[in-house]
């Protein structure tokens, strides 16, 4: 008997991974407000509690340091939840004012995707800039002072 050929060379970092790969991949630019809140006390808030200290860290805050993170914590068996409220430019872009996440049956990873799906997108393209320039190739493609 043989065993069958599994498709990938390399096995899969696991779950740590996967977090670590989205986490770098947020990019909060188009977002003006992030309000989180949960139930302490409710089984399902691990998670979202998660991916709130996942969205405090210094990597994702340098994304957008004029973005404001808020954690409201509520004691009234309500199921948690995260809302994303956009900047203007953002808006007009995707006819949204906010975005909100019902985080009470989702894993912190899975939260983590569908922000970088519904939000991440929506951040500003990066203008690439087309290099340094030498003095000769400047002068070369520069007038002539005379």
């Amino acid at each position: 008997m043989s065993i069958k050929v599994g498709g990938t060379f390399s096995r899969s970092g696991g779950i740590v991974s996967a977090i670590g790969k989205q986490l770098k991949l947020i990019n909060l630019k188009a977002v003006q407000r992030i309000t989180v809140t949960f139930d302490p006390f409710q089984e399902n808030a691990v998670p979202t509690r998660e991916f709130l200290q996942h969205l405090s860290s210094p990597r994702t805050v340098q994304s957008n340091p004029s973005c404001l993170l808020k954690s409201e914590v509520v004691c009234d068996r309500r199921s948690p939840s995260i809302v994303f409220q956009l900047t203007p430019t953002a808006q007009a872009e995707a006819k949204l004012k906010k975005i909100e996440f019902n985080s009470a049956n989702l894993s912190t990873l899975e939260l983590l995707q569908l922000c970088n799906k519904h939000v991440s997108s929506l951040a500003p393209k990066e203008i690439v800039s087309s290099g340094l320039k030498t003095k000769s190739e400047k002068k070369a493609g520069g007038t002539k002072r005379r």
